[in-house]
């Protein structure tokens, strides 16, 4: 009878320390999709701002000639880094180049480098992944003595 009680005790405890186990992992994926869904909420958000000025015949090189940036570079050269590369390519605005962490994986008529690489000096750097601007406006900041300025606040400042 003891031994019983012992065995279907110690089932209950394997049971809970398992219930506890699958818990924690199924609370880190949720916090995981919640960042993921975060993140593309403030790219939609940002990309309907660029929309809206869009329609109000603004441009985005008028920013960069009013601050007297004339040679940018772009971090983040995904969606919106390409896009912002579109807009400024006929326009009096140079982009020197292109920094991301997947430099190589990057299709674009911009040089793209990686932070480990040399950074030449520009007059501005434009940082499109908006959700983690203060981690590279810092990191940035370590290599190039420039303005670091994301581009949700340039879309909000014209």
């Amino acid at each position: 009878m003891k031994k019983m009680i012992l065995s279907s005790l110690s089932i209950l405890g394997g049971a809970a320390a398992a219930a506890v186990a699958v818990r924690q992992v199924m609370k880190k994926e949720v916090e995981a999709q919640w960042r993921i869904s975060e993140k593309h909420l403030a790219l939609y958000r940002m990309m309907d701002q660029w929309v809206a000025i869009k329609q109000q015949g603004k441009n985005l090189a008028d920013y960069f000639e009013k601050m007297q940036y004339k040679v940018i570079a772009v971090y983040g050269m995904s969606y919106a880094g390409l896009r912002l590369a579109e807009e400024l390519e006929n326009s009096n605005i140079e982009i020197k180049y292109g920094i991301d962490k997947n430099a190589e994986a990057i299709c674009s008529d911009i040089d793209v480098v990686t932070m480990q690489d040399q950074l030449t000096e520009v007059d501005a750097v434009v940082v499109t992944p908006i959700v983690f601007f203060n981690e590279i406006e810092k990191e940035l900041s370590e290599k190039l003595d420039c303005p670091i300025i994301s581009l949700e606040d340039i879309l909000y400042e014209i």
